[in-house]
């Protein structure tokens, strides 16, 4: 018990000391900044040397580009305005707490955050949180947008430090991103990048959408008890020693009045009338939802549109349960004014993601993220290692890289054409290389302020928190990023020894 305790109380200072160096760093946004001139200098300086790699498979070449040349400030000046418009965070995150600042301002969600904690068991709540963030994953950015918030109020609501419900939220959509009980819409732009990259090789091999999926499963339950596991013992005792610096937002619970029950009731019957409509539109293959000339479901409307009919539900929600409850008038002052008012909070985070947008921007434009990435490529490629090993070494250059290149699918279409015919003629599937990348790719998502959503976690962290840097993130999510990426490594040697299929007809071998 003793050497427990001891091992529990030196990790937290590491955790600490880690949190106390980064947060020398400038705030979020000023840090953006900083990054943006420095990247400057450095592409100024890479294009000089004449720095330049060909693509693998391909014959183009791609040299470094100066952001203080003549080209570079042209393009600075003329696409400022696009990249911070365009930047991926921006549009869906405002448009989901639209609807959500409605069903918060009308009090649902206050409501269901209650009747949820006083019915879930609270040795589930973490786990039930990692593992609904890893099911999110479905929903594309959705997760990052509704359940992150939603976790650190549910965890505010039980008396639980909410910051630890933002971490284990964070860390099931993030860096649980490849494993999932369903197949996405991630699953089909993988499987064709390899199918594309093995037909270098092997022109009639052909990966399908499929290929992962028992392993994804698999490592649903994996992911969702580690997760949970990493919050209990280490990632709330370190922010239980410093919760005198959080915000106090822990309120009792409020009688459960008629009202608001009759306001669920209503709630459960537009959720019934919502549901019943999207499937009656996505369902047949004439639904209103699909598209003629591409009519797969997870191609549909209803998934790439996701965001905002999660918008469009939480407001109808919000306003039915107002209305029902006697907190909205007849009006809708209330509901147009709980839009201003969610909208008022967000100056804060638009700011982040303006200089934010610009630097990553700044980093493709520039090419240096991908000459880094060919680079690691190369250097796995002169590697001489058992399939099995490289394999793993594969894992974590996919995760090394994603520190700096954000795309998934991009990454995978410069990796996939190296990777996968060099360990397809080694006896090693593209299926198996694939969920090799999926896993170095995902695990490192919560540790990189490259990772586009990373700013939206810190802007919802702050409530909490006023003087949150990304210093305390990075030190809350540091624990999950590595006991994610070797728990899900040793399932995968695991996997690879058995020999168990990765998915329906694909296995570790071609």
């Amino acid at each position: 018990m003793n050497e427990s305790v001891e091992s529990s109380g030196r990790g937290m200072r590491w955790l600490s000391g880690l949190e106390r160096l980064g947060n020398r760093l400038p705030s979020p946004a000023l840090l953006f900044l900083w990054l943006c001139l420095a990247l400057m200098l450095i592409s100024a300086l890479c294009a000089g040397l004449g720095l330049q790699a060909r693509l693998p498979g391909q014959d183009e070449t791609i040299a470094a580009r100066s952001l203080l040349s003549g080209e570079g400030l042209r393009w600075i000046l003329t696409h400022t305005v696009d990249n911070f418009t365009g930047f991926a965070p921006v549009g869906p995150v405002l448009v989901a707490m639209l609807g959500l600042g409605v069903a918060e301002h009308s009090g649902l969600l206050r409501v269901l955050l209650e009747r949820l904690v006083m019915r879930t068991p609270r040795a589930l709540l973490t786990w039930m949180v990692v593992f609904a963030g890893i099911l999110s994953n479905i929903a594309l950015d959705a997760g990052y947008v509704v359940l992150i918030p939603l976790a650190g109020m549910l965890f505010a609501a039980a008396g639980r430090p909410p910051l630890a419900g933002i971490a284990a939220a964070f860390a099931g959509v993030s860096a649980g991103y490849s494993a999932n009980l369903l197949l996405g819409p991630v699953d089909a732009i993988l499987a064709g990048i390899s199918t594309e990259a093995v037909a270098l090789v092997a022109s009639e091999y052909e990966v399908g959408i499929a290929g992962n999926y028992y392993f994804t499963a698999a490592s649903t339950l994996l992911l969702s008890l580690v997760g949970a596991w990493v919050t209990e013992r280490w990632v709330l005792p370190h922010l239980a020693a410093e919760q005198s610096l959080d915000k106090v937002h822990r309120e009792s619970f409020a009688e459960f009045s008629r009202a608001d029950r009759l306001g669920l009731w209503a709630v459960a019957g537009w959720t019934l009338v919502f549901a019943a409509l999207l499937l009656w539109a996505t369902l047949p293959e004439w639904g209103l939802l699909r598209y003629p000339e591409d009519p797969a479901v997870l191609n549909s409307a209803l998934i790439q549109g996701i965001i905002v009919l999660i918008a469009f539900y939480a407001a109808v929600a919000g306003w039915v349960f107002g209305r029902v409850s006697g907190r909205f008038g007849r009006g809708g002052r209330e509901l147009v004014g709980a839009m201003e008012s969610t909208m008022g909070t967000m100056a804060g985070y638009l700011v982040l993601m303006f200089f934010a947008a610009q630097f990553v921007n700044y980093f493709a434009w520039s090419q240096l993220g991908t000459l880094l990435a060919v680079a690691g490529a190369e250097g796995l490629r002169g590697l001489a290692l058992p399939s099995s090993l490289l394999l793993v070494v594969f894992v974590f250059v996919a995760a090394f890289i994603n520190l700096f290149v954000g795309s998934a699918s991009a990454k995978w279409g410069l990796l996939a054409p190296v990777f996968v015919p060099m360990l397809f003629l080694l006896g090693i599937s593209p299926e198996a290389t694939q969920v090799a990348y999926r896993i170095g790719d995902s695990s490192t998502n919560i540790i990189t302020p490259l990772m586009p959503y990373f700013g939206v976690v810190v802007a919802f962290a702050q409530r909490y928190r006023d003087n949150l840097g990304i210093g305390t993130l990075i030190a809350m999510m540091l624990p999950y990023s590595i006991a994610f990426l070797f728990s899900w490594s040793a399932l995968l040697l695991l996997w690879f020894m058995l020999g168990w299929p990765l998915g329906p007809g694909a296995g570790m071998a071609p």
